[in-house]
């Protein structure tokens, strides 16, 4: 199957839909420029929950399951990221360990972006940095909704009906 998805960003015609891949022209060169683009196939594993982060990944198409092990040793889906998706991004800017796995769900090609380039870019894009905040806030607002969601059924179900 040949991809459809160009190695440059500024070449892809999904750009415009994609939240962290619709920069400035200028600001698009600059980060074609650091990335490293390649081909995995389903079942890869792009980093796990724990490892250390060496940097940003772009779903540039297909999707990645994100889990996360429980006590007992089986695994949550949390989500399934999609394309255009920026995965590892709170643990780089962190600069702390991966908080979840991400496994590919589909042969797609992922671009890498090393920690240390990315904490320059950003220092030198605005752009691109307001994008990181607000890739962040989403982050943060779909957990607050799955903690609300997971809360509020628990709760439902540990509370004793009241008969009048």
């Amino acid at each position: 199957m040949e991809s459809a998805i160009p190695p440059s960003c500024l070449e892809c015609i999904e750009r415009p839909d994609r939240l962290f891949c619709d920069l400035p022209v200028e600001t698009l060169k600059a980060f074609d420029a650091l990335k490293s683009t390649t081909e995995c196939q389903r079942g890869t594993v792009l980093f796990r929950e724990g490892s250390p982060c060496k940097g940003v990944l772009v779903l540039c198409e297909g999707r990645a399951r994100l889990s996360v092990c429980s006590e007992s040793g089986s695994r949550l889906t949390l989500r399934i990221a999609g394309p255009g998706e920026v995965l590892g991004l709170s643990a780089c800017l962190a600069g702390c360990a991966h908080e979840m796995t991400a496994e590919l769900l589909d042969s797609t090609r992922v671009a890498l972006v090393r920690r240390r380039d990315l904490m320059e870019f950003l220092h030198d894009h605005r752009e691109a940095c307001m994008k990181v905040v607000s890739l962040l806030s989403q982050d943060l607002h779909r957990a607050y909704d799955r903690v609300r969601s997971v809360g509020m059924s628990r709760g439902r179900r540990s509370r004793p009906m009241r008969v009048h």
